[in-house]
């Protein structure tokens, strides 16, 4: 059985893989290796080494170019401590195990290591079953040439048909668990359905946003608890919900899971049900990280997986956080000055 437990190591050195091409243009590129280096770094990897190729289109085999990945294996063979590959772009089946048979190092994709991450985070039945039912979905496309890495489950006489072969019986065993897990996702979904009926006529309030914009220090503040905070990515992943009395009115304020870029979409798909708190609210809070250089690209993702759950029209304030954070006085008021002409309602 394949449960929802990490594949990184604590301080394992790794390699960042990145590709220009059609839209993501060299900058863009390099933001997103800067987010997949703090991805890594909160899975518990440290990021040794960058490289990037410009290509018309990723190999079909081995997705960069073969010069590009016999460079990157000397580079391995040279340090001798590189024990892991990551990829910005989500890699096939194939193409990962090609290219450990070059490397000869473990080897995973984006979609991969926040998966990782979000198996070490989960706490609530709720979390735990969308984590293991995303790690499925991310396999099933995958099985071929991965057969090794699955613990089977049954075997023995009557559990294989005549000529059926081991990876149509992984395939089935993985499409039955998707099923079953379908199914305890629903149950949860329904507990929690009748916990926020539970909850009355209260007016709802959801905080929504970009990863480690400081949403879950916003929550602490405004409802005066200690829910759990840190300087990483998706240090929230259950939603947490606190009633709040501002100025004699009492509220529900609830924190929701981060985004970002790049986000699997299996994941967004099994994730739903953590954000109907979004769907369910009178008000979104729409915190940004106002000091972060890419905080309107970040804003754009945001906004699509607002729409993609169907929040899209929900009323929403924006609220730029961490305005102390771009420089002295002058550059925070010129920073507030230009955000509320661009987002007029904003709160800075």
């Amino acid at each position: 059985m394949i449960e929802a437990k990490k594949i990184i190591k604590q301080e394992e050195q790794a390699v960042l893989i990145g590709l220009i091409y059609k839209e993501q243009t060299e900058p863009m590129v390099n933001e997103y290796l800067d987010e997949l280096t703090f991805l890594a770094e909160t899975a518990g990897a440290v990021a040794v080494k960058r490289f990037t190729q410009k290509l018309p289109h990723p190999d079909s085999k081995i997705f960069v170019g073969k010069g590009k990945l016999e460079e990157i294996k000397q580079y391995i063979l040279l340090k001798g401590n590189i024990s892991l590959v990551i990829f910005d772009d989500e890699l096939t089946g194939s193409q990962i195990q090609n290219i450990e048979k070059v490397l000869n190092v473990k080897t995973i994709d984006r979609s991969d290591l926040i998966l990782d991450i979000f198996a070490s985070r989960a706490q609530t039945a709720q979390a735990k079953t969308q984590v293991e039912l995303a790690q499925y979905q991310y396999i099933l496309p995958r099985l071929k040439g991965m057969w090794k890495h699955l613990e089977r489950q049954g075997g023995g006489v009557g559990t294989r048909g005549p000529g059926e072969t081991e990876i149509e019986t992984d395939r089935r065993i993985v499409k039955d668990k998707i099923g079953l897990l379908r199914k305890r996702l629903a149950e949860i979904d329904k507990q929690s359905f009748t916990q926020r009926k539970d909850r009355g006529e209260f007016i709802r309030v959801a905080l929504v946003g970009y990863t480690n914009v400081g949403k879950s220090t916003l929550m602490n503040i405004l409802s005066k608890s200690e829910v759990f905070a840190e300087n990483k990515l998706f240090a929230t992943l259950d939603t947490t919900t606190r009633k709040v009395v501002f100025e004699q009115t009492p509220f529900l304020l609830s924190d929701t899971v981060g985004f970002i870029r790049k986000l699997p979409h299996h994941l967004i798909e099994c994730f739903k049900s953590t954000l109907d708190e979004a769907l369910d609210a009178s008000l979104l809070l729409h915190v940004i990280d106002a000091s972060d250089a890419g905080f309107e690209r970040q804003l754009e993702v945001t906004d699509d997986v607002l729409k993609d759950i169907g929040a899209g029209s929900v009323p929403k304030i924006r609220v730029f956080n961490k305005i102390d954070h771009v420089g002295d006085l002058d550059a925070q008021v010129a920073l507030s000055n230009k955000l509320h002409e661009k987002y007029p309602d904003c709160v800075v």
